[in-house]
């Protein structure tokens, strides 16, 4: 094997683990803000929320930093308004939800 096309193997093979080993399954992610939030929370890129006091996914990066949500989000998220349900999510389940949240940005 020449050094170029041992090259160009190596990238392949990262290519494939990278997509295969996977980031955020954002379908995924969609589907669990569907779920879990939509009742409270406007979950696309526009709109407002059904419960006023509930920020809209498309604001959310810009009041926090959308990776500070990862330790919340497996402790379970607890807010001052007793509204909000208190849930704790698999670490597969954050990964997808805030790359959803990533692609509303």
């Amino acid at each position: 094997m020449t050094a170029a096309s041992g090259g160009a193997a190596l990238c392949l093979a990262v290519s494939v683990s990278s997509f295969a080993g996977g980031g955020p399954d954002i379908e995924a992610g969609a589907s669990l803000a569907a779920k879990l939030c939509a009742r409270c929370h406007a979950i696309g890129a526009t709109g407002t929320s059904p419960h006023e006091a509930a920020p809209p996914f498309h604001t959310f990066a810009q009041k926090w930093p959308l990776e500070n949500l990862e330790e919340a989000l497996a402790e379970g998220i607890v807010v001052g308004h007793p509204a909000m349900p208190v849930f704790e999510l698999s670490t597969d389940e954050i990964d997808d939800l805030i790359g959803y949240l990533g692609t509303l940005q």
